[in-house]
């Protein structure tokens, strides 16, 4: 299952035109002159919108395994990226991820459901209407399903929002972003495993070190 959730980070009060250098790539020149403020601007970050409500920060795109919830894969962009831009980073090879792919509509067009078809993959991608072209009923009750897998997603980042302290780093930059999300999937995974543990689903309960020899 793929899906991607906002991972905020404290707001820049920058000047408009200060932004305007930093959408357009470059860095303000009396932020090159001095270091120290330099060093206190993240640079990557970006606003974007959804849903008539603002973000700034980053984004955690993750693959999360239908069966165990466990994030099997995962990459980090700025905000405003396309949640389906990255779909080709995170999804795992038909023999190691199985080759359902669940996402919702955002992710779907005719070059990506070619593209999964050519990868040993099949998509349970969520289909969408246009305003000529609306859904069928039978569209619809395929999306229904769909949801009942795809909705397993929303656990994880939910679990990360309420269990582990929320999706919100203080870091500075795109590098220090994606140490701090890798470091928030992993503790989700930890915290994960152990409850996979407690009910039975794997056919141990501890884990021994290996003796030194």
């Amino acid at each position: 299952i793929i899906d991607a959730t906002f991972v905020t980070v404290p707001k820049q009060r920058n000047t408009r035109e200060e932004n305007k250098i930093i959408k357009e790539g470059a860095v303000p020149i009396d932020w090159e002159q001095n270091p120290r403020k330099l060093a206190q601007k993240d640079i990557d970050a970006r606003w974007t919108k959804k849903n008539n409500e603002s973000f700034y920060g980053y984004k955690d795109h993750a693959n999360v395994d239908q069966n165990t919830k466990l994030v099997t894969a995962w990459e980090v962009t700025s905000a405003e990226v396309h949640d389906s831009q990255v779909l080709e980073e995170v999804l795992q090879p038909p023999e190691v991820g199985g080759t359902d792919v669940y996402a919702d509509s955002a992710y779907r067009s005719l070059a990506r459901e070619e593209s999964l078809t050519a990868t040993g993959h099949t998509s349970r991608i969520h289909e969408k209407g246009t305003r000529n072209h609306p859904l069928t009923d039978a569209q619809k009750s395929s999306n229904k399903e769909k949801s009942r897998v795809r909705a397993r997603v929303e656990h994880v980042f939910g679990s990360m929002t309420n269990e582990i302290g929320g999706i919100a780093i203080r870091t500075i930059g795109l590098m220090r972003a994606k140490v701090q999300i890798g470091l928030l999937n992993l503790v989700y995974n930890i915290k994960r495993v152990a409850t996979l543990i407690r009910k039975k689903y794997f056919s141990f309960d501890r884990v021994v070190a290996p003796k030194i020899a």
